[in-house]
């Protein structure tokens, strides 16, 4: 059961419209100044998406964003409302598998223009890393081994206890922005289907896309450079999101429950993880910016470990660590080095 699931819908509704309301206002604005009327409309589900679609198509685009910052994204619920404006787009990014709600509305929107982030690059299983079992007890070379092998039989008995659509792809993790490399492939395949959508701007779409490429590729080399050397590779995390981001830069991930970041852990869960702290030499225990602490910062108690926020970048509130993707996995990357003892 997905802990999460617990926040009323209402709540959630009463979110949703509120940023609707928001959105709303932006763009009577932007019409009210003729800059919306040649623009092609964009919706994207996420702030992920919308990152991407507000860069790489800059000037010659309108983002609506499906999910208010602050409302986590796993559990939107969409309004009529939001339900027509995806239909009355000329463009949807989405990745599905992450908003069940989102996948469903998109596939009666009969939108020509639906582009699949998952489609763009590989996705994998990282079924030990996201349950939170058995991994990172054989070091480094056998846990890169395992790495996306678990195969469907262990992902399904996953999925079945945290409540959380993985979507179809034989139980791949979707958290594929958290892998700047990964999230670079996704920039090129956005890049490409809006130099096909709105083939008028697609000098512009191209520059952009190779632009942000280019930062990516400066933050994957910080991230090399600076986990390359660290007193230990393993970190523990309330929300298994970093599987990707694991594997790319040889760090070992525990989680604590599963995907939900605010689920209780077992006490065999505490305890297992107390002795892998010990042993790999783990000083921290990462919470997020949209979830509770609290069950963080009951473990960290229960085993002398100190608490840090590890960003898996779902959106962008006053409380995120940056103001952008790019600044916020800066601030990952500062954190991480500071609990791995970086050197």
């Amino acid at each position: 059961m997905n802990v999460r699931r617990l926040i009323p819908t209402t709540a959630v509704a009463g979110a949703v419209v509120l940023g609707l309301t928001a959105l709303s206002a932006c763009s009577t604005s932007d019409a009210a100044d003729g800059g919306n009327g040649d623009k092609l409309k964009v919706t994207a589900s996420f702030y992920p998406m919308q990152f991407l679609a507000e860069r790489i198509g800059g000037e010659h685009v309108a983002v609506t964003g499906l999910t208010k910052p602050g409302v986590e994204p796993h559990d939107l619920e969409l309004t009529p409302r939001q339900i027509g404006s995806i239909s009355e787009s000329d463009y949807v990014l989405y990745l599905k598998g992450i908003q069940p709600a989102v996948d469903d509305a998109i596939k009666q929107s009969g939108v020509k223009n639906t582009v699949d982030a998952a489609t763009l690059t590989t996705l994998e299983n990282h079924g030990a890393e996201v349950s939170g079992h058995d991994q990172g007890h054989e070091g480094e070379e056998e846990h890169a081994d395992e790495h996306g092998h678990e195969g469907e039989e262990a992902h399904e008995e996953h999925s079945e206890g945290d409540g959380h659509n993985h979507g179809e792809e034989g139980g791949a993790d979707p958290h594929i922005w958290l892998d700047p490399v990964k999230y670079a492939e996704v920039a090129k395949g956005v890049g490409k289907s809006l130099e096909k959508a709105d083939p008028d701007h697609a000098a512009d779409y191209k520059k952009n896309t190779e632009a942000l490429v280019g930062e990516l590729d400066k933050l994957n080399t910080a991230y090399e450079t600076g986990l390359k050397n660290t007193a230990t590779k393993t970190f523990i995390t309330t929300h298994s999101a970093f599987g990707y981001l694991a594997e790319r830069y040889g760090l070992t991930q525990q989680g604590i429950a599963g995907i939900d970041p605010e689920a209780e852990p077992t006490p065999a869960r505490i305890q297992e993880l107390h002795t892998i702290a010990e042993k790999e030499k783990a000083t921290t225990v990462f919470f997020e910016t949209l979830a509770s602490d609290r069950t963080a910062k009951t473990l960290a108690k229960d085993t002398g470990l100190k608490t840090g926020v590890l960003d898996p970048l779902e959106g962008i509130t006053k409380k995120s660590q940056g103001a952008d993707y790019i600044e916020v996995m800066e601030s990952n990357l500062a954190a991480l080095q500071k609990a791995l003892g970086a050197k």
